[in-house]
């Protein structure tokens, strides 16, 4: 129900307690406005679920994503307290989660899996890919057609991730936005090939063709598409046909980016990324930020070989 083994969530307890206990302290001496509260810390009733409780509350949540009133019944508290105690605990969540991102060190030896028809491409690099969620349908008509996917024949929103290509591990997630924006455009607005380190390389797959104007030193790299055009032994304006080399490179190419569509599928397989979202496109950068953590400590601590 949690995704994690009992050591996993150990280390995570220990990991997240001085953010919830921080994050605790600045509710009880601040007030949304960001005045100092009046009130003595430590006043008005306790939680009856502890921290530890709390957090596998959450976790639980996020992986099986019940209604409260499920989740409640489960943990033994009222659906109002499951929403208040998933909304504070979610956040430190996805501050956890950004802490475990990290872009790949250029300092650092990998070895490489690459074929050889892609030696032009660095060793070390960021694979850009991003994903829908089906979401409720707004009210109004004219909002709920700037949410109409029409690639998934629904109202979505979308999330954008990047995955170090050597070792599977997320190392960015950019801001959830409606599902009909494009991917490449996604991509100027994270800004996120300027965040990478000098000789790092992004790639992606056709939807990012022009990701090497975005890059810094021009690293970018994509498929190499059918050429378009028209030759003598065919009706003019129909394909030629693609070169054996570019098969070969767009054969090889797709070997080396699969990785992050392994890590897409273990991010959704936390259901809360999967299922339709219920909370009307709120609060959904974070639930992918704290998902991403989640999935970064499996990888560390089950598939410790692609990281060293």
């Amino acid at each position: 129900m949690t995704g994690l083994r009992v050591g996993e969530f150990d280390r995570l307890v220990e990991d997240v307690m001085p953010l919830y206990i921080e994050a605790e302290l600045k509710r009880h001496t601040l007030t949304r406005e960001g005045r100092v509260r009046q009130r003595a810390v430590g006043a008005g009733p306790f939680f009856t679920l502890s921290m530890r409780d709390q957090l596998l509350l959450t976790v639980v949540w996020l992986r099986v994503y019940p209604t409260n009133e499920v989740a409640g019944f489960l943990f033994g508290v009222s659906d109002s307290t499951v929403s208040r105690v998933v909304n504070r605990v979610v956040a430190v969540l996805a501050k956890a989660g950004k802490d475990t991102m990290r872009m790949p060190d250029p300092g650092r030896k990998h070895r490489r899996t690459l074929d050889d028809l892609l030696h032009e491409i660095p060793e070390l690099g960021v694979v850009v890919d991003t994903f829908e969620q089906g979401v409720q349908r707004p009210k109004s008509r004219e909002e709920a057609d700037k949410w109409y996917s029409g690639k998934k024949k629904r109202h979505t929103i979308k999330s954008q991730v990047g995955v170090d290509r050597n070792s599977g591990e997320i190392v960015d997630v950019g801001e959830s936005v409606k599902g009909p924006t494009n991917d490449l455009s996604l991509l100027k607005q994270s800004k996120l090939m300027e965040r990478l380190p000098k000789g790092v390389s992004g790639e992606g797959d056709l939807a990012y063709v022009g990701i090497s104007a975005l890059h810094p030193q021009k690293l970018g790299f994509t498929p190499r598409r059918k050429p378009r055009g028209a030759d003598k032994h065919r009706p003019r304006g129909k394909d030629k046909e693609r070169p054996p080399e570019d098969i070969a490179y767009n054969t090889a190419f797709a070997r080396s980016r699969i990785v992050v569509e392994h890590t897409i599928l273990r991010m959704r397989r936390y259901e809360c990324l999967w299922q339709t979202d219920r909370h009307h496109r709120r609060g959904h950068t974070d639930r992918v930020m704290a998902v991403a953590g989640l999935v970064n400590r499996q990888i560390r601590h089950r598939l410790p070989f692609l990281v060293n």
